[in-house]
């Protein structure tokens, strides 16, 4: 027979006994559990556990929306990203804070591969040149994914960046107005010059 008993959000106490020889008590022992509390999304101190994150690039986000920098965040909510040739930055995401996140299932990874497949993908990027067109922040983040099995698909830039446009959440007003504000001036004034010229 054994008993169950929540101490707090991060332990459980769990008694395993009584054994089937009554004489030997020895073998009655409590043991700590350590049980799965996820930390929350918190905004202020730009943490994302579990998240994709997303933010604009200066100028080319403006002309094309859906394109921006993107990291991923350990189970901590710390941000990793490819942020140039040879770099991963860690909690200073390169472009600025994220504007939109993307809540991933951790349960869809590998046991206990989240962080230290980020972290494996982070240390393989330190060793690469960023390049703008096919081997840059999206695919460290695709890599990650892949490393950890996630949902056990196979993760590439474009995926992440279509699947980004759909599920990605904005941080809050702040984060709508910076990604679509100034694609709307720049459209608005072209539109506005093609009409009066």
């Amino acid at each position: 027979m054994s008993t169950t008993r929540l101490m707090d959000s991060q332990h459980q106490d769990v008694k395993f006994g009584p054994p089937s020889d009554k004489h030997n008590t020895d073998m009655h022992r409590d043991v700590k559990v350590s049980v799965y509390d996820p930390q929350p999304i918190d905004h202020r101190r730009t943490r994302y556990p579990y998240c994709v994150v997303w933010t604009p690039i200066p100028f080319l986000t403006w002309i094309f929306p859906f394109i921006g920098h993107m990291g991923i965040a350990m189970s901590s909510g710390v941000i990793r990203d490819f942020a140039g040739p040879y770099y991963v930055s860690e909690d200073d995401m390169g472009f600025g804070k994220p504007t939109k996140y993307w809540m991933l299932d951790h349960a869809q990874a590998k046991s206990n591969s989240w962080d230290v497949s980020i972290s494996e993908a982070s240390e393989e990027y330190k060793n690469r040149m960023h390049n703008l067109c096919c081997d840059n922040c999206h695919s460290h983040v695709a890599m990650a994914l892949n490393l950890m099995q996630y949902k056990r698909q196979s993760w590439n830039m474009i995926k992440l960046a279509f699947l980004m446009l759909i599920y990605g959440r904005y941080v809050g007003i702040g984060g709508f107005l910076k990604t679509w504000l100034p694609a709307i001036i720049l459209y608005g004034i072209i539109i506005a010059l093609v009409l009066i010229l």
